[in-house]
């Protein structure tokens, strides 16, 4: 028995050949992501700076254009840098400075959910009064519209905007900040290999 156990563990351990793809596919996850993100800042960088700084309807930060322009090139260029597996550890610390400032300023007062789903685990008062609201929609859009078609792309359901999807972006990228870009297939990787030759 203890012989089979061996045997798989080194099995297991073989795997470590290929402990490049984690980092990888971390990376190729977050690109668009973060790219979609800076972009749609970037594309009306006013209107971003004026969301950030305005206290009644938007975050109420201060300096809102530089934070704006910071954020906006961050993502960008973070995606760019991942893609490519160039400077991830370091670009990795202000993506996670923005993680945090999108978990505490925008999506905290709204619980975890992303999705309002009242038989999840952590669902809130917000999302349990979801509840009848879907389902006042949906009997609205069935008696005046074409249900099936307003469907047809996906379920219709109610954006909480909690923190879900942040912290599972911050955890990806401190994931990253630690193991770096990964071997074979990123810049950092052969730079590295470079200049230790040397």
């Amino acid at each position: 028995m203890l012989t089979l156990l061996n045997r798989l563990q080194d099995c297991l351990d073989a795997t470590r050949r290929l402990d490049f793809l984690g980092p990888l596919l971390l990376r190729l996850y977050l690109v668009p992501i973060f790219w979609m993100a800076g972009t749609h800042k970037l594309a009306d960088i006013g209107a971003t700076a004026a969301w950030f700084g305005n206290p009644d309807w938007g975050l109420g930060l201060p300096f809102p254009t530089l934070l704006a322009w910071a954020a906006a090139l961050t993502e960008t260029g973070g995606a760019l840098l991942l893609l490519f597996g160039l400077a991830v550890r370091w670009i990795s610390i202000p993506l996670i400075v923005t993680m945090l400032v999108a978990i505490f300023a925008v999506h905290l007062p709204f619980g975890w959910q992303a999705i309002a789903d009242a038989s999840a685990p952590f669902a809130n008062e917000r999302v349990m009064a979801s509840v009848e609201k879907i389902e006042r929609a949906r009997a609205i859009l069935k008696e005046h519209g074409n249900y099936d078609w307003l469907t047809g792309s996906g379920k219709l359901v109610v954006l909480n905007n909690g923190v879900e999807f942040a912290v599972t972006y911050l955890v990806m990228l401190v994931a990253l900040f630690f193991s770096g870009a990964g071997r074979w297939l990123s810049l950092d990787y052969w730079l590295a290999k470079g200049l230790r030759r040397r």
